[in-house]
């Protein structure tokens, strides 16, 4: 019965246009203009508040940016941020549902998921867009929607890149510093901090992701909120920090089609016990958390490992930054 109701969907959504004359008490309303997505707040919106976490996690990067290294403390400082945002699912379910933002600007995407809950009902609408997270994907103006979200994604994650880089070259220069070459005596420290961070609250941008900047900005990626800060420039020379393989990659379907999931499920506007259920579980890519989950067993057997403090800031760019850079990604390698 559900593989019906997919199919019927699909077919819906790929001739509207050509599909046969209806009367007009059983055409679909086209409501490009009329439908408005219901008002919402930070504090009992899931999307928004996770989406403010993200505003606040590329934030947080960008003053660890511009933190000039000068003790051992200002690296702890910069690695305890981070794992804060990187504990439980913190950052994967914040990521998806800034990115659904995105999504959310395209209203013919948005006009066309509201017609086939309209036509079918929203229940099998709901029931579809849950179930089968590349569904979304299949509606007439879903590429648009698509290449913005996947534009967003690929510049986020080429700032935490860029920002690894940062800290990898300073773990090459801070050798010649007599505080960074002392031996790291805080290994147990360190971890218990790392441990302390699944109980520590991640910090929210609401002072700046609002409800309000929502309706009234044009949504693009998060590092962009915050590029009035310049990045140090790295030389040519830079040794071991060319970590692209060359590898073919095309856009994930399933991830990119739960963010568009996501963004169909609110443009949808009801607010029942199965819709918040399903965006609940659709805020969650278990490929990308189990890839941030790695990051952090790395990370804390990175520093496990360091004998030096100047080590840290290597810990810090491969496994805080690098690593994760590559989780949050909206591709995957493409298999010939």
């Amino acid at each position: 019965m559900f593989n019906a109701v997919l199919s019927a969907l699909a077919l819906l959504a790929a001739t509207q246009d050509s599909g046969p004359a209806t009367t007009p008490q059983d055409q679909p309303v086209l409501r490009l203009d009329a439908a408005e997505t219901p008002a919402r707040t930070n504090e009992d919106d899931i999307v928004l508040r996770s989406a403010s976490q993200y505003a606040g996690f590329h934030r947080t990067l960008g003053e660890i940016r511009q933190r000039e290294i000068t003790s051992g403390a200002v690296l702890d400082q910069s690695m305890d941020e981070l794992a804060v945002y990187l504990a439980r699912e913190r950052l994967v379910r914040a990521w998806l549902a800034y990115s659904s933002l995105i999504a959310e600007q395209h209203p013919q995407f948005l006009d066309d998921v509201r017609d086939v809950a309209d036509y079918y009902g929203r229940d099998a609408a709901v029931a579809a867009l849950a179930n089968d997270p590349a569904y979304a994907g299949a509606f007439r103006y879903a590429d648009q929607a698509s290449d913005s979200v996947i534009d967003a994604i690929e510049e986020d994650s080429a700032e935490i890149a860029e920002i690894g880089q940062q800290f990898r070259l300073a773990a090459y220069d801070l050798q010649s510093e007599r505080w960074a070459n002392a031996v790291a005596r805080d290994r147990q420290n360190r971890l218990a901090a790392l441990r302390d961070a699944d109980s520590i609250a991640a910090p929210l941008a609401t002072d700046l992701f609002s409800t309000q900047f929502v309706s009234e900005t044009d949504i693009g990626s998060a590092s962009s909120m915050f590029a009035s800060r310049p990045m140090p420039s790295l030389p040519p020379s830079t040794p071991n920090l060319s970590l692209d393989p060359d590898v073919p990659y095309e856009p994930d379907r399933v991830r990119v089609g739960r963010i568009l999931s996501i963004a169909a499920l609110r443009a949808i506007g009801d607010d029942n016990r199965f819709t918040e259920d399903s965006l609940q579980t659709l805020l969650a890519d278990p490929l990308a958390q189990r890839c941030i989950e790695w990051a952090r067993v790395n990370l804390a057997q990175c520093v496990a490992a360091a004998h030096f403090e100047y080590e840290d800031s290597f810990c810090i760019a491969q496994h805080a930054l690098l690593d994760v850079s590559q989780c949050l990604e909206a591709a995957q390698a493409r298999r010939d």
